[in-house]
């Protein structure tokens, strides 16, 4: 059955029926149906859904940082834009002119202190704010005042090295979004880290299918033989608390014949657990953050399609590593880009197997599949109109990923 024929037999992507099998407890539950990755109307739905209500992330803050710059970004079907104000704030408004509706940008650029509509030229400053109104005055209106004509703000804020925004006003503050996250990764300081390398990449996959392969540590030793080397699967647990995001570390890093996270110098601000760990973050819905001791590497997930996703990668370093030279960086970027190629094969295989028919859910495994069920509750609250910040893990795991970690999961 393709996810088009599920479609029309299944019970509406928003009743709780349809989430039965993926809400139960991990040790019985099932992954998603095929629906949720090949279904047009599952895909619409779910742009209003989740990334219509949802903190998205749009980029990184050194994509502001050029004097000028207007980011023009999608959440949802909703076209926004970030810029800066002239103190240096961050802003956000819908990207359609107050006027007659025009969009006012089509793409990223460099603007002056007035945003102008490329239509009439009606003029904002970066608060939003109308301030020009060529010709307008020729034939006088009644009660017109410029100051009920500002464009329509978004929210937005900036998390470490990350930018957010937000469509819905109902939908909680950043902080309480992430929970405990701000905490855990607070010795990062990941707010001065900077932009080495930005590439973007495109795949025939549904853009859930790539953040549950990151998510899982099930797949690293057929599908990642060398990552295996460094980032081992004995070495691996959950890191996760409450909060809107799923995660997993590898404590300790192996040292061994790959060097490539290792030759570039460790951030000076780690704690001694963070000096030999990797910290991996889905946070949701769509960026995922790698955090090495010398390096982060971000993916951010930009759906295109029910099967077609952008990928957004960034590789940011630590103050002190700014100068680092190509040769000593170049390492790290290329396991990168193996890495991610090795995963581009295999999701757009699993795309396929989904779409092509046949596909009904297998269950998940409690071992190193956890994260993966926290993420579908997640899409399944969002989907049903009960959207809530997950608790914590209850086991007894060391919260914060240090030590020793003997068995990664145990059944509550």
């Amino acid at each position: 059955m393709t996810g088009e024929q599920e479609a029309s037999t299944s019970v509406p992507w928003t009743d709780d029926a349809f989430w039965a099998a993926t809400r139960q407890p991990i040790e019985d539950a099932s992954a998603m149906p095929a629906a949720c990755y090949a279904d047009q109307s599952f895909f619409d739905l779910e742009n209003e859904k989740v990334f219509e209500t949802a903190w998205v992330c749009v980029g990184t803050a050194n994509e502001l940082n050029a004097p000028g710059q207007v980011l023009v970004r999608k959440l949802g079907t909703r076209s926004v834009l970030l810029m800066r104000t002239e103190a240096g704030e961050l802003r956000g408004f819908y990207n359609s002119c107050r006027h007659r509706g025009t969009e006012l940008f089509a793409n990223d650029c460099t603007a002056g202190a007035t945003l102008r509509c490329p239509y009439h030229r009606w003029g904002y400053d970066r608060d939003g704010v109308l301030n020009t109104t060529p010709l307008f005055e020729e034939v006088a209106i009644n009660d017109f005042d410029p100051a009920d004509f500002s464009l329509h703000p978004v929210r937005t804020a900036q998390w470490g090295c990350l930018l957010f925004a937000c469509a819905d006003p109902n939908t909680v503050e950043l902080d309480e979004w992430f929970g405990d996250l701000t905490e855990r990764v607070a010795n990062y300081q990941l707010e001065n880290w900077s932009t080495r390398l930005e590439v973007d990449l495109e795949m025939n996959a549904n853009w859930k299918l790539i953040s549950e392969n990151y998510q899982e540590y099930y797949h690293v030793p057929w599908i990642h033989p060398e990552l295996a080397k460094v980032s081992r699967v004995a070495d691996h647990y959950r890191f996760q608390g409450p909060g809107m995001y799923c995660g997993q570390t590898t404590t300790p890093i192996t040292e061994s014949t790959r060097d490539d996270w290792t030759v570039m110098p460790k951030a000076v601000t780690l704690n001694e657990g963070e000096e030999v760990s990797g910290r991996f973050l889905a946070l949701f819905p769509n960026v995922l953050l790698s955090l090495l001791p010398n390096h982060a590497f971000v993916l951010r997930l930009e759906p295109l399609g029910t099967g077609k996703t952008r990928e957004h990668c960034t590789w940011l370093l630590p103050p002190g590593n700014e100068k680092i030279s190509d040769e000593d960086f170049a390492a790290t970027r290329d396991f990168w880009l193996d890495i991610n190629n090795e995963d581009i094969d295999i999701v757009e295989r699993n795309q396929r197997g989904i779409s092509q028919g046949g596909y009904t859910p297998g269950r998940l495994s409690p071992r190193f599949e956890e994260p993966l069920h926290r993420f579908y509750n997640m899409l399944a609250d969002h989907m049903t109109d009960t959207v809530r910040v997950p608790t914590g893990d209850t086991d007894a795991l060391p919260a914060y990923g240090e030590g020793t970690n003997p068995h990664p999961w145990t059944k509550n």
